[in-house]
């Protein structure tokens, strides 16, 4: 993926911020859209299809985390990476955040250099994944699909994030293996995306909702081992 050919969609009410990140961004190759609140967001992301989107929580007329949700239903939209950057850093408003569909949560202030190596690090997840070969996995009576980022049980598919559906494949890929965090979040977030120590639990949680505690248990326990 070169970087002229990528795009990125900052979204927030602070013409600032926007300016600001913007510009640090745009500095490094990639192709900036705007946005100053979560329903222009929307749209701007329908029109656009970005790559990656920096979104604020606190905005007029919808919040990030209305419009992050919104997005996530958007089929076209479906691969993209949305990554919060906000001055909120309450753990439950984090939590909020990977609930309402979020890959990463940055918290303001941020230096531009550390930013610019956040959005690097995100985007290259994306790269490896796209270039990854196609891959299914048949397990505990479900098939996963790596390429195009499918579930299928019982003819039935379930719709996960990019996030949730990269943690649950890491998981299934070897069944009863204790994960340790760190190996976790190094291949499912990349090493140099911080996120918060919940991080994991947020989405294993996301995960038996979605999929069920009884497949989870089927599959030798995956989504239970992992060490701190």
């Amino acid at each position: 993926m070169k970087k002229k050919n990528t795009k990125i969609l900052l979204v927030d009410d602070e013409p600032d911020i926007l300016e600001i990140v913007g510009y640090n961004l745009a500095q490094e190759g990639y192709q900036i859209v705007t946005a100053s609140n979560g329903r222009e967001a929307i749209t701007k992301a329908k029109k656009e299809l970005p790559d990656l989107i920096i979104m604020d929580v606190m905005m007029p007329e919808m919040d990030g985390m209305e419009a992050c949700e919104n997005i996530r239903n958007i089929p076209e939209l479906s691969e993209v990476i949305i990554t919060f950057l906000t001055a909120r850093s309450e753990d439950y408003s984090q939590v909020a955040g990977f609930d309402a569909g979020a890959d990463d949560y940055i918290t303001k202030p941020i230096k531009p250099k550390l930013l610019v190596s956040k959005v690097k690090a995100l985007l290259r997840r994306l790269k490896e994944a796209s270039g990854q070969d196609s891959e299914t996995l048949n397990v505990g009576g479900i098939e996963i699909n790596r390429e195009e980022y499918k579930i299928i049980k019982d003819d039935v598919e379930i719709a996960l994030p990019r996030k949730e559906f990269e943690l649950f494949y890491l998981l299934a890929s070897k069944p009863g293996k204790v994960f340790k965090r760190d190996e976790i979040l190094d291949k499912v977030w990349g090493n140099e995306v911080v996120v918060g120590g919940r991080t994991i639990d947020v989405h294993i949680r996301k995960l038996r909702e979605k999929i069920g505690d009884d497949l989870f248990k089927t599959i030798k326990g995956v989504g239970y081992k992992f060490e701190v």
